[in-house]
């Protein structure tokens, strides 16, 4: 996928925590004119226009690409009014859980002409910096366009990658979707330590974010492996590897964070359910 395909017209359903901070970064990417179903954001910048519902959309707009991002469990009402109104639709569903084929037929019910292409996908909120980490799967009916539009979305908040199995999106939705919330308790926990430890509460928190900040942009910018440069920071007998000793014992951080993501992509299945 290319980073430079120029970004489509939108109808983005639903603008909370997700769909806001995916917003925010596609209005400084350069949005084509898009609509945005809203009823607590009061305004936007020209070309864009907020509504209400959906049967507010203006009748002359089509959007390139409908993105969901709505709650699973309140999809079918949604579903099925954009069904009868975008039979034809592109739809990027940014929910977790739901399966192409249940969006699919929750889709076709309420319209038995309409001939949907839904691509999956799963962001996370650092898109409203432009820091996003999203996972996408497509379908076999989903063209190299469709798929380029979703790419080019997403890409214009961050980094993408593509998964060949929809199963797949629910690991996805795991590591990177809930992930930042993992990072916000390191940095919880490590400014609770430091205070405890008799630092000031403003110095433990400086130096628990700048320490997280600094560490991620290591991981981002080279190419060493997470293990090396863990590695390279632990000298034998030092303060580092005490501390490790501790994290890494089998019942702590391996066991537990083995078994937090198992919980997370277990969640996800029950949603689809």
């Amino acid at each position: 996928m290319t980073e430079h395909f120029p970004l489509p017209s939108i109808l983005l359903v639903g603008c909370g925590k997700m769909g806001g901070a995916m917003l925010e970064g596609w209005l400084k990417a350069g949005l084509a004119p898009s609509v945005i179903i809203d009823r607590h954001l009061a305004d936007l910048p020209a070309p864009h226009k907020v509504v209400q519902s959906i049967q507010d959309v203006p009748a002359s707009f089509t959007p390139d690409v409908i993105i969901v991002a709505v709650k699973p469990q309140k999809a079918n009402p949604v579903l099925a009014e954009l069904a009868q109104r975008f039979g034809q639709a592109t739809l990027l569903s940014v929910m977790a859980g739901r399966s192409i084929a249940s969006l699919h037929d929750t889709y076709v019910q309420a319209n038995p002409q309409a001939n949907p292409v839904i691509i999956r996908s799963m962001p996370n909120t650092p898109c409203a910096l432009g820091a996003g980490m999203s996972g996408l799967y497509a379908p076999p009916n989903a063209t190299a366009e469709q798929k380029s539009y979703c790419d080019a979305l997403l890409c214009a908040v961050g980094e993408t990658v593509w998964v060949a199995e929809e199963g797949l999106i629910d690991s996805v939705a795991a590591i990177s979707g809930s992930g930042p919330a993992y990072v916000f308790l390191m940095a919880e926990l490590l400014e609770k330590a430091g205070v405890e430890q008799g630092l000031p509460a403003d110095v433990a928190r400086k130096l628990a974010r700048g320490t997280l900040y600094g560490a991620g942009c290591m991981l981002h910018t080279l190419p060493t492996d997470a293990e090396e440069l863990r590695r390279n920071v632990t000298s034998p007998g030092g303060t580092t590897a005490e501390a490790l000793k501790v994290m890494m014992a089998p019942q702590a951080w391996p066991a537990t964070t083995s078994a937090a993501i198992a919980a997370a992509v277990h969640r996800a299945k029950e949603l689809a359910s």
